[in-house]
């Protein structure tokens, strides 16, 4: 016997990042009956398990705002979640999600489609998103998607906020002991948190005085001092703009839309803060690679992405997803 499905609950959608998860409750019409929020979703630091209570305390929090009793049951469980990097990671992830009963159906994906799906007006494109670290997903229609495996230098990313604030610290300490050239990084990376020296911020870091979580604020630093006309910073912005359009170019090709009209959609905190250098030079290149991309900014949460691909596999009408995108955007 199958799940018995109430008709109020056609989707429980989840985002889940490292830092917190969304939860909603979707009707099948796109009214949004419901919605939860809870922390940060990391099985490599937690386990599967843990992770996805995690989960559950959201999508429990999700049912409570709806008033449904106990746990929700609906045609579909649609899950976007960080550190589903691999198909092994998303069948593992399919597994510990479907048990918990959510759902007739469950499928889990990467969050970076989540990103794609809110911006795009079906499923068709590609979302480059550039927070901590740096991801791109593509998707068509019939369900072909291009993807990477997104797993730092292993797997031949660059860039994204942790990348930057790294390579923007290796810069202004060979810049101050004379093993590379200057920039005005040496003082700016230090200054931000009141220290006199690139000596005096390795030792905090190192030794524990300064919070390595807090290096994440070096990235709008560096954005200042490029914007400035340093050559070091502005070379770092330049290259994370390649990057970004190396991404994006090769997902395109993937799927054949390199010279067709696609959305490519940028999401996360580095691409979101609209810095004029960094997305102005993506805009640029991306032109030259593939001239009928249209290029926009995610700005709506990534749980309607999650919410609309549950939706679109259930079929439901235009006017279903419309109600959906009014409530969140």
């Amino acid at each position: 016997m199958g799940v018995a499905v109430p008709p109020d609950c056609a989707v429980v959608a989840i985002d889940a990042g490292n830092s917190k998860t969304d939860a909603a409750l979707v009707a099948a019409d796109g009214t949004v009956l419901g919605t939860g929020r809870a922390g940060g979703f990391q099985p490599p630091v937690s386990g599967v398990e843990a992770a996805v209570d995690v989960l559950a305390e959201a999508v429990a929090r999700a049912a409570a705002a709806a008033g449904l009793p106990g746990v929700p049951r609906a045609a579909r469980v649609s899950a976007c979640l960080a550190n589903a990097d691999l198909p092994v990671e998303e069948r593992r992830l399919t597994g510990a999600v479907a048990a918990r009963g959510w759902g007739a159906a469950t499928e889990v994906r990467n969050d970076t489609f989540a990103i794609l799906r809110a911006g795009a007006d079906g499923p068709l494109g590609v979302a480059v998103v550039c927070g901590a670290g740096i991801n791109c997903v593509g998707m068509l229609p019939d369900g072909r998607t291009a993807r990477f495996a997104a797993l730092g230098q292993i797997s031949g990313d660059w860039g994204g906020g942790g990348g930057l604030a790294q390579e923007a610290l290796w810069w202004a300490a060979r810049a101050e002991d004379g093993r590379g050239g200057p920039t005005a990084l040496a003082a700016a990376l230090p200054g931000h948190f009141g220290l006199a020296s690139m000596a005096a911020l390795i030792e905090a870091v190192h030794l524990g005085g300064l919070d390595r979580g807090r290096l994440h604020e070096l990235v709008p630093v560096l954005f200042a001092v490029a914007a400035a006309g340093d050559a070091v910073a502005a070379a770092l912005v330049e290259r994370q703009a390649e990057e970004v359009v190396a991404l994006a170019s090769v997902a395109l090709e993937r799927l054949g839309l390199l010279e067709r009209e696609a959305p490519v959609l940028l999401g996360g905190s580095v691409l979101a803060a609209r810095h004029p250098h960094l997305n102005g030079r993506i805009a640029e290149l991306l032109a030259a690679r593939a001239p009928l991309a249209r290029l926009a900014v995610v700005t709506a949460p990534p749980v309607l992405g999650a919410a609309l691909l549950g939706l679109d596999a259930l079929g439901a009408p235009p006017a279903a997803m419309a109600r959906l995108r009014a409530r969140f955007e």
